[in-house]
């Protein structure tokens, strides 16, 4: 593989930035569909790709969505031609047959509850950080949120199914409203070694 350029390197993390403020021009299905197309891409543990990802683009679901966030979150929601639940579903182990077909029985590595419930959040969570990277990669911007009542989007947007929510992330074109000042990063030396 090849270094990507540095144009490319900027538009994914050096200058990308959280948006608060949007456009509100509506976001093609195609593009939508485009998105998660990449975003399956991105590897888990054992290929359990336990994300299920709800696109909120309708009034009436933007407004329910909105409702149930927390501070400045639900104007962004309102604001945004979508926002998109990042959840995690308990039941992913019924889909290894299919997904990891070379170790038949993988399934039954997630027996235990605990470690059911922890290897789905892990892998959503990695997959949500996929999701990110991809959505600007065709020239999106983002402003992922943790800020919502997790019992009430599950009940308002995954009720009768074993799917729980892991976090929002409006998607769409920025503007600069509500943009802050980039907040300042972590040196190596802070946060990484060399052992």
């Amino acid at each position: 593989m090849a270094k990507l350029d540095a144009p490319a390197l900027a538009q994914l993390f050096t200058d990308a930035r959280t948006r608060n403020g949007w456009k509100t021009d509506p976001l093609p299905e195609s593009l939508l569909r485009e998105l998660y197309d990449l975003v399956k891409f991105g590897p888990t543990a054992a290929n359990s790709t336990p994300a299920r990802f709800v696109f909120v683009t309708s009034d009436e679901a933007r407004a329910r969505l909105a409702a149930l966030s927390s501070g400045s979150n639900g104007p962004k929601i309102l604001q945004a031609p979508a926002t998109v639940i990042i959840g995690y579903d308990l039941d992913f182990p019924e889909t290894l047959d299919k997904l990891f077909p070379h170790a038949p029985g993988a399934k039954n590595w997630f027996g235990d509850p605990v470690a059911k419930e922890q290897g789905a959040f892990r892998n959503s969570s990695l997959q949500g950080g996929y999701f990110i990277l991809a959505a600007r990669a065709l020239g999106l911007d983002v402003g992922a949120m943790s800020g919502f009542d997790n019992a009430g989007v599950d009940a308002a947007f995954f009720a009768g199914t074993n799917i729980k929510s892991n976090f929002i992330a409006s998607i769409g074109y920025g503007t600069d409203e509500g943009l802050f000042p980039r907040s300042p990063r972590l040196d190596f030396e802070e946060a990484a070694s060399i052992v």
